[in-house]
């Protein structure tokens, strides 16, 4: 198992490229720092630094160990934080943006169970477009988002939330409304209702169908709407076809107004995503909910759209 001390030695004269300097800045002496750096290279198996006519180097396995040494140490400082501010009581205000329309369906109730076993806490949940998430959470306007794609930011760390299915929707009494799966190619045929352009629904159909050589020009495009139950309604009214998600079409208003089926081939499953900031001081109510969601209470939250299939 690795040393956190030494390694914490070894970051500091990996700066330095001086044991003389590192014993000063660690107060230690520059024997210590030197059997620090001698065990862990016995430890690892490896040789860290060279001496020459210039004074030290880092060797390439000193050069691989560095990044993976600063994430260690800046995690194990990130764990005693969050340990030690667990002796406080769990307050304040926690801020989350939410860019899915499934999110808006399993947030709300998440939310509000947290709040009840916290009700020292605060939510507040704000809608806005994906990009809108990562802004936020960089610039600290909110602590948690929830978006139905994964964030690549190197200062944003995310985990899966939930995983929904997209379903094509069409009027009860339409044509296709006594089968199960229609074929790609006739989708063609029919006025489709689409999700506006940054929405995560359209991104997953418009790939999938790619795959069959569609786009969007192909398409009838009859309207598009940025409201998923809107979209819904519209289909039961009997205007259009529609992708929307599982839990969308769930809306108890318009139960036996619409049909699901599936398309043929298109593999309509997506993960629905929870981001933070990475490295961020400690916050109570983020990183309680963070933790929070994949409690076994919740089970039933996580697995809903799977239950609304």
């Amino acid at each position: 198992m690795v040393d956190i001390g030494k390694l914490e030695t070894f970051l500091r004269a990996a700066e330095t490229l001086n044991f003389s300097e590192t014993a000063k800045q660690l107060h230690i002496s520059q024997p210590t720092v030197s059997r620090h750096i001698q065990m862990l290279e016995k430890s690892m198996g490896v040789v860290l630094f060279t001496r020459t006519n210039t004074g030290l180097q880092l060797t390439e396995a000193g050069r691989l160990l560095l990044p993976w040494a600063r994430r260690l140490l800046h995690d194990t400082n990130s764990m005693q934080a969050v340990m030690a501010s667990i002796q406080g009581d769990v307050v304040g205000e926690l801020r989350i943006t939410c860019s899915t329309t499934a999110g808006k369906y399993v947030l709300p109730q998440m939310a509000a169970r947290f709040c009840q076993l916290y009700p020292g806490v605060r939510v507040r949940i704000l809608a806005c477009t994906p990009e809108d998430v990562t802004l936020r959470l960089l610039e600290g306007e909110a602590h948690i988002g929830v978006l139905s794609r994964e964030i690549l930011d190197a200062g944003l760390e995310s985990q899966e939330f939930f995983r929904d299915t997209i379903t094509l929707v069409v009027p009860a009494d339409h044509r296709w409304a006594f089968r199960k799966v229609i074929e790609p190619g006739e989708l063609l045929e029919e006025p489709l209702i689409i999700r506006e352009e940054t929405s995560g629904t359209r991104r997953v159909v418009l790939s999938e169908l790619a795959k069959y050589d569609i786009g969007l020009d192909d398409l009838d495009i009859f309207m598009e709407l940025g409201n998923a139950e809107a979209i819904v309604r519209t289909v039961a009214a009997g205007y259009g076809i529609a992708f929307v998600s599982k839990l969308a079409m769930a809306c108890p208003l318009e139960r036996g107004n619409i049909v699901d089926l599936g398309v043929e081939g298109l593999n309509l499953n997506r993960t629905i995503y929870m981001a933070r900031k990475a490295g961020s001081s400690p916050h109570r109510p983020r990183d309680a909910f963070w933790g929070f969601i994949h409690a076994p209470e919740n089970v039933d939250l996580i697995h809903l759209p799977e239950q609304e299939s």
